[in-house]
C-alpha cells in the first residue's frame, strides 16, 4: 500500500512540475530559482553572522541585491548550456570532459566577475571599483571554484537532461553562494589593520635600544 501511494505522489509531482521545465516557462524558473537560491545563500550567512555578533542587524536590501544578481544568473546559465550542448554533443566521458574544462575556464571566471561587478554596481559603486574587487579576490574565489564545479559539471553534464541543468545548478550553489556572500561582503579592513598592526610591532622589535646609551652617559 505504502508504495503504491509513494508512486502516484512521485507520478502526481512529475506531472505537477512538467509545465515549469517546458518552452517559455522553462526561462522563468531557471531565472527564479537563480535569485532564490542566491538570496537563500545569503540569508544562511547572515545567519552566521549574527551568530558570531549577537548585536549585529540583518540586512535585507544586501539580500535583495543577491536575489537581483541570481536572477541574472538563471539566462545566462541557460543559453550557455545550451550552446556547450550543441557544440559537444553526447555524452561520452571525453565529450563531457570537455565541455567540463571550457565550462571552467570560460564560464567560471566570467560569471565571478559578473557577481563582483553587478553587486558593486547595485551597492552604488562604479565599474572600475567592482573591477578592482574582482581583481583583488579573484585568485581566492577561483581555487574554492575548481575544487567544487568540476566534479558537479561532470555529474550535471553526465546524468542530467538539458532541461534540468541550470536548476540543478541553482540547487547544488545554495552552499557555494553563502561562500560567495562571505566573500564578498567579508570586512577586509579588519584583516589588514592586524597585518598592519603585526607590521609595526616587528619593525619595533627590531629597532635598536636606546638605553645602553643612555646609562652610559
Amino acid at each position: 500500500m505504502l508504495p503504491r501511494m509513494g508512486k502516484d505522489f512521485l507520478v502526481r509531482m512529475q506531472f505537477n512540475w512538467r509545465p515549469l521545465f517546458q518552452g517559455r516557462a522553462l526561462l522563468l524558473t531557471n531565472t527564479l530559482s537563480g535569485g532564490i537560491l542566491l538570496a537563500l545563500g545569503d540569508i544562511v550567512q547572515q545567519s552566521r553572522d549574527n551568530l558570531k555578533q549577537p548585536g549585529r542587524v540583518r540586512d535585507w536590501r544586501r539580500t535583495g541585491r543577491m536575489f537581483t544578481v541570481g536572477c541574472s544568473f538563471g539566462p545566462l546559465l541557460q543559453y550557455w548550456y545550451i550552446w556547450l550542448d550543441g557544440v559537444f554533443v553526447g555524452k561520452a566521458l571525453k565529450t563531457v570532459g570537455k565541455k567540463v574544462l571550457v565550462d571552467q575556464v570560460v564560464a567560471s571566471p566570467f560569471l565571478g566577475m559578473w557577481y563582483f561587478v553587478g553587486m558593486g554596481l547595485l551597492e552604488g559603486h562604479t565599474l572600475s571599483e567592482g573591477w578592482k574587487e574582482f581583481s583583488n579576490k579573484f585568485w581566492e574565489f577561483y581555487k574554492a571554484d575548481c575544487c567544487v564545479w568540476p566534479p558537479a559539471q561532470m555529474i550535471n553534464f553526465y546524468f542530467l537532461p538539458p532541461k534540468f541543468r541550470v536548476v540543478y545548478i541553482n540547487v547544488i550553489t545554495v552552499g557555494w553562494d553563502t561562500y560567495l556572500s562571505y566573500l564578498k561582503h567579508r570586512d577586509d579592513s579588519q584583516t589588514e589593520l592586524l597585518s598592519d598592526s603585526s607590521a609595526v610591532d616587528v619593525q619595533q622589535e627590531a629597532l635598536p635600544s636606546s638605553k645602553p646609551l643612555e646609562e652610559k652617559t
